[in-house]
């Protein structure tokens, strides 16, 4: 019997991922849109949303990013949550994470940010990093509205950054790593002011169904059962259903299946794994079942998505 290999998303790194969220012949001058690489430092990259694709993902990088619109709307799914930015939204991806982003406006404009782990190294440990900005967190709230003084400042940090850079002075690297401390620590005060970091344990509705999709999207692949994240959870599996059920109008189960579908198509897009080697990775008991699930999900076989993909 062949040896199964790990079936995953491709996770990209930073220095390999411009392509898949600049469009070819950027000609913007925001931050690293053809930046003299001379001036480039490792382990950062922030461009404006001007060059930016119309769509990006569903994939997952090793990297933090932030997302800032300051104009227009952006949908963005992180996982099974769905968000749509408008003026004064940020949202944050962490290493691992299964994101993606679609109907950008045609009048958005914004900025995102993109870092390593060990970036912010010598001000805050990476291990500390979720710690210290719950945001980058599974348990965390990834997305925020700011006030309009508060996302001005965070804007405001993004042009000292781009300033730092273009300039190339002195010290350019301390200062822009100082600036994207700055930057999450404005973010974490309004954070904490709308006490966001207290909706881990709550299990009220409004926050049960995305602490639910939050598990669902960190353990889809190895926990299948309702009951599993209703244990995690600490409410009955009924209790979490009828919740769910009441908040999406889906069930808990057809959550998990969206996850799974997520998975596929990635890995369906992004790679050359065999049809029947996904079927087995994602548990299914044999390539025909796994047809008949993709089918029933999204109305094609996983080889018509990866033709048309």
């Amino acid at each position: 019997m062949a040896t199964k290999t790990k079936l995953s998303i491709p996770q990209y790194v930073l220095n390999d991922f411009r392509h898949l969220h600049r469009e070819e012949g950027d000609i913007s001058s925001f931050g690293y849109s053809n930046l003299d690489p001379a001036k480039k430092m490792a382990g950062m990259e922030i461009y404006s949303s001007e060059g930016l694709r119309p769509a990006v993902g569903p994939l997952k990088s090793d990297f933090y990013r932030i997302s800032i619109t300051l104009r227009g709307s952006v949908d963005v799914q992180l996982g099974l949550e769905q968000f749509k930015h408008r003026p004064g939204t940020l949202s944050f991806t962490f290493p691992g994470q299964v994101f993606s982003k679609s109907n950008i406006s045609a009048d958005t404009f914004g900025y995102y940010i993109l870092f390593n782990t060990d970036f912010l190294q010598e001000i805050i440990p990476g291990d500390k990093m979720q710690t210290e900005f719950p945001f980058f967190d599974y348990t965390g709230v990834p997305f925020i509205q700011l006030q309009e003084a508060e996302i001005t400042a965070v804007a405001d940090f993004c042009g000292k950054i781009n300033e730092e850079l273009q300039q190339h002075r002195p010290g350019c690297e301390k200062a822009v790593k100082m600036y994207l401390y700055l930057l999450l620590l404005e973010v974490k005060r309004s954070y904490v002011a709308q006490q966001l970091h207290l909706t881990a344990t709550d299990t009220r509705s409004t926050y049960l169904v995305p602490r639910f999709k939050k598990l669902v999207s960190q353990y889809f692949l190895s926990k299948k059962r309702v009951s599993d994240y209703a244990a995690l959870l600490g409410v009955t599996p009924n209790h979490l259903n009828r919740t769910v059920k009441e908040v999406t109008g889906r069930t808990a189960s057809d959550a998990i299946a969206e996850m799974l579908v997520q998975e596929a198509k990635a890995v369906l897009r992004y790679t050359d794994t065999s049809v029947a080697e996904i079927s087995y990775q994602l548990n299914f008991s044999d390539p025909a079942g796994f047809n008949r699930f993709f089918r029933e999900q999204t109305g094609q076989t996983p080889l018509a998505f990866r033709k048309n993909a």
